[in-house]
């Protein structure tokens, strides 16, 4: 990749204005972190169609990206207590993160050294780690506590049984848990992602919604259509007015990418001039068969009004909110960690993770989590909400309207997914610039397969 300014790229875009000169009409002057741009290099435009759809590629992606790399496991809210314990699985691996010290985490293997039996199936707080087949049980640091009828293991020395580590570390609230003991730190593999989040922390956050559903799809094929804006037009055309869909900006940073689409500005595809009043209706995700969420007093635009609602909301819980810019307040700022962590930025609330659904590289569990920002004491984390395969995301409605935005992406994944099983063509291609993301994590995806 190479770095490039605003007024020397060379990549082809979209007619209408730039992500850069549109913060150059905001109210507060854009943080510098909203003024990066990192083009990319060289990565692939055309994938095979079997890695989204063969069980040998798919083992593959669990002994060269699941075995071998920083995964999200869970919020450390999830864990505040000595003893408190979740269960992260992908695949066949199954990680258990334990708070074994008021200060320290510690995840490992789920699996008892003596028959193999998980030793936890589902989150809780323990004193200690029992497996409940035969009662072998481990200290919260993993060290062998006990055998039952330990004068049957004479060949069992404690000191070589205690639960096999598994990497893990912290950042910006979340745990973080690698299963390659030879793996490099959490820190080098972030890269750039902290410095962009110090202006937002989402440390500071709360999770407040927890939605799950299993996908008729790849996991793949689910998280690539929440990395770009080009499906807008056709996917969710009630958004147009307000969402400079093809005037999004991609950038990319070692195992980071990032996307930014701006709102508060129509997109270049529509062939009229909507009014203020139109493009806030966009921003609100206004349907026909609504009213309008807010009404524009004269002499404002919608950024504006937005922004400066979207302000006095953050007020209460968000120190220096009145100092944030329109931009902050208003876009989608979606990044991607390789391979499957997808934090937004500002104050947009979002955080994704997708991953296959056990060995079944036609199914996968997609992940959608609010974190709010609070002040005082961090309210306690939300249950996760696992939606039946029958139930759309409306039928969570803590997800407020996203949940019919989301309908609309779901609509697609497993006709995607059903066209790829039928083997038409042997490749997918990707645009140059909209798909900029999808090219950069299949390029990380080819550098591990490789390795």
């Amino acid at each position: 990749m190479k770095a490039t300014s605003s007024d020397e790229n060379p990549a082809n875009r979209s007619p209408g204005l730039s992500y850069q000169q549109l913060l150059d009409t905001d109210t507060k002057p854009a943080p510098p972190v909203l003024r990066l741009e990192a083009e990319l290099d060289a990565a692939p435009s055309f994938v095979p169609r079997d890695q989204y759809t063969s069980q040998a590629f798919h083992d593959l992606e669990v002994e060269k990206v699941w075995k071998k790399t920083w995964q999200m496991a869970c919020r450390e809210e999830e864990i505040p207590e000595v003893g408190d314990h979740q269960v992260y699985e992908v695949a066949d691996l199954s990680i258990l993160v334990v708070r074994s010290a008021e200060d320290e985490i510690r995840a490992f293997h789920n699996v008892c050294l003596h028959r193999s039996r998980k030793i936890k199936t589902h989150a809780g707080r323990s004193e200690m780690l029992r497996c409940p087949f035969h009662g072998w049980t481990w200290n919260l640091d993993g060290s062998l506590q006990e055998i039952p009828c330990a004068w049957d293991f004479p060949h069992v020395d404690a000191k070589n049984y205690g639960l096999p580590a598994v990497q893990v570390g912290t950042w910006g609230g979340f745990v973080f848990v690698n299963p390659d003991p030879a793996a490099g730190s959490l820190e080098d593999y972030l890269g750039e992602l902290p410095a962009h989040f110090e202006r937002w922390p989402l440390e500071k956050r709360h999770k407040a919604i927890h939605v799950a559903r299993v996908m008729p799809c790849n996991w793949k094929v689910a998280q690539e259509a929440f990395m770009e804006a080009y499906h807008v037009l056709s996917t969710h055309p009630q958004l147009l007015t307000g969402i400079g869909d093809t005037n999004s900006q991609y950038d990319v940073w070692g195992n980071v990418s990032r996307a930014i689409t701006p709102n508060g500005t129509p997109s270049p595809h529509l062939d009229w001039d909507p009014s203020e009043q139109d493009q806030l209706d966009g921003m609100t995700n206004r349907y026909l068969d609504q009213d309008p969420a807010m009404v524009l007093p004269e002499g404002m635009t919608g950024r504006q009004l937005l922004g400066q609602a979207s302000r006095v909301q953050l007020a209460p819980v968000v120190p220096g909110a009145h100092d944030l810019t329109d931009s902050e307040l208003l876009d989608s700022f979606y990044y991607t960690l390789f391979p499957n962590f997808h934090p937004w930025g500002a104050y947009n609330r979002i955080v994704y993770r997708f991953r296959p659904h056990g060995n079944d590289p036609h199914h996968c569990i997609m992940e959608v989590m609010y974190l709010n920002p609070y002040r005082g004491k961090r309210p306690p984390p939300c249950d996760i909400h696992w939606l039946g395969p029958d139930e759309d995301f409306t039928n969570a409605p803590e997800l407020g309207f996203l949940g019919r935005v989301f309908n609309q992406d779901a609509f697609n994944l497993g006709n995607v997914q059903a066209g790829l099983r039928a083997g038409v063509h042997e490749n997918l291609v990707f645009a140059n610039y909209q798909e900029t993301k999808i090219r950069h994590w299949h390029g990380l995806l080819d550098q591990y397969i490789e390795a």
